[in-house]
């Protein structure tokens, strides 16, 4: 039963990542205002270091949820070491690229200082888990990598939270800007606090 129960969570878990990492191409392929540019004044729309922090932050975060989830199959890494590393190698690419544009553009988040807030402290920690895992590995230090990879791919996997969460609020609150506020910190503080447990669970030593 609970091995059933793990493989149903592990196709869940994949499918969201996937899912939820080619929700930018909408953005791409779309020419009238999609999503959150709705919310943007036509000043930050027209801000061209904001547009390029927008789409950094989308394409190359959807590019991270998507390679990010495979670091935690064991089939990969038992019997493909070198694809596990390299996946690992382009998630870590992916993901500081779009942790910088995060930050920047959580300047502008709609909503105020509490979204700015929210959303930079989630950018921040991505960067820094992000890393920290990285020099782990290189100084072979496993158990501090894998321990920094789930912090670090928690505070990833929070776009999809958001978006299972952002029209469950607007629903429940009647109002967009209400919710985005709470979705600004509802969407990564579980997340991290779910890593912590599994990290604590798995016995990770993270000095």
């Amino acid at each position: 039963m609970n091995k059933s129960m793990n493989k149903v969570s592990w196709i869940v878990f994949a499918f969201l990542a996937m899912g939820v990492g080619l929700y930018p191409a909408v953005y791409l392929f779309t020419s009238d205002n999609f999503g959150i540019l709705n919310s943007k004044t036509a000043e930050v729309l027209a801000n061209q270091l904001w547009n390029i922090g927008f789409y950094g932050h989308i394409v190359f975060g959807g590019l991270a949820l998507m390679s990010g989830w495979s670091q935690f199959s064991k089939k990969i890494r038992a019997k493909n070491l070198k694809l596990h590393r390299n996946l690992g190698k382009f998630y870590v690419l992916t993901a500081l690229v779009s942790g910088v544009c995060g930050v920047y553009i959580a300047f502008f988040a709609t909503g105020g200082v509490i979204t700015t807030l929210g959303f930079m402290c989630l950018g921040l920690i991505w960067l820094y888990t992000t890393v920290r895992a990285y020099r782990a590995i290189k100084a072979k230090d496993l158990s501090l990598h894998q321990g920094m990879m789930i912090y670090s791919y928690a505070a990833c996997f929070a776009a999809v939270t958001l978006r299972i969460w952002l029209p469950l609020l607007t629903m429940t609150f009647g109002e967009f800007l209400i919710a985005y506020k709470i979705v600004a910190w509802l969407c990564w503080v579980p997340n991290i606090i779910f890593a912590f447990y599994w990290v604590r669970r798995k016995g990770l030593i993270l000095d």
